[in-house]
C-alpha cells in the first residue's frame, strides 16, 4: 500500500465532507415543510410498500423496530399516514394520506432541487460517473448492482444516519410507471 502525501485529499473524507454538507442542506430544507430525514425515509418506504411490518421498515432504515414505530406515530400524528386495520390477526396496513403524498411530493421536489445544485457545481457531465461510482461502492464486493435488490438496498440508505449520497434521490423516487399520487 503506497502512502499518500501528507497534503493530498483523500477520496473518500471528501465523499464523507460532501455528504454531510448535502445532508444537513436537505435536512434544513425538509424541516421547513415539518418533515426530517427519517421522516421523508418512512413516507417513501411506505408509499412504495404499504404491507411492511415495522420490523422491515425498520431494517431499511438502519433503526430499530420501536424507533420506527415512534417515527410512524409522528408521521400519524401530522396526518401524513394512517393505519388501517384489515381484522383480527392482520397486521395494519400503513397509508399515506393526501396529505402525506404531498408532503411526500414537496420533499421529493426538494431533493430534485439540491440534485440540480450539487449538480450545476459538479458539473452535470459528471452525473453518469457520479451514480455509477455511488453504485459500485454500495454493491456488495465493488460489484455494480442492478435492478430490485440495488434498490432495495439504496433504499436502505434513507433515514436516520449520514448514509445519504447522490443515489438516494434514486431511493425515494416513486415507482416506475407511477404518476406520485
Amino acid at each position: 500500500m503506497s502512502k499518500a502525501p501528507e497534503s493530498a485529499l483523500s477520496t473518500v473524507m471528501m465523499v464523507i465532507a460532501t455528504g454531510r454538507r448535502l445532508q444537513e442542506q436537505l435536512e434544513t430544507r425538509l424541516t421547513g415543510i415539518g418533515l426530517s430525514m427519517r421522516l421523508f425515509g418512512a413516507l417513501g418506504h411506505i408509499s412504495r410498500d404499504p404491507d411492511l411490518s415495522y420490523s422491515d421498515l425498520a431494517r431499511r432504515a438502519g433503526v430499530t423496530s420501536q424507533s420506527m414505530r415512534a417515527t410512524v406515530l409522528m408521521l400519524e400524528e401530522l396526518g401524513a399516514v394512517e393505519r388501517n386495520l384489515r381484522g383480527q390477526g392482520h397486521r395494519a396496513r400503513l397509508e399515506l394520506t393526501d396529505k402525506g403524498r404531498a408532503l411526500l411530493g414537496q420533499a421529493r421536489g426538494i431533493l430534485s432541487e439540491l440534485d440540480e445544485e450539487f449538480l450545476k457545481a459538479a458539473g452535470q457531465h459528471q452525473k453518469t460517473a457520479l451514480d455509477a461510482a455511488c453504485e459500485r461502492a454500495l454493491a456488495p464486493g465493488g460489484r455494480s448492482p442492478s435492478g430490485p435488490s440495488s434498490q432495495r438496498r439504496a433504499a436502505t440508505l434513507v433515514p436516520g444516519s449520514f448514509d445519504q449520497d447522490p443515489c438516494v434521490n434514486r431511493a425515494l423516487a416513486p415507482p416506475a410507471g407511477s404518476t406520485g399520487k
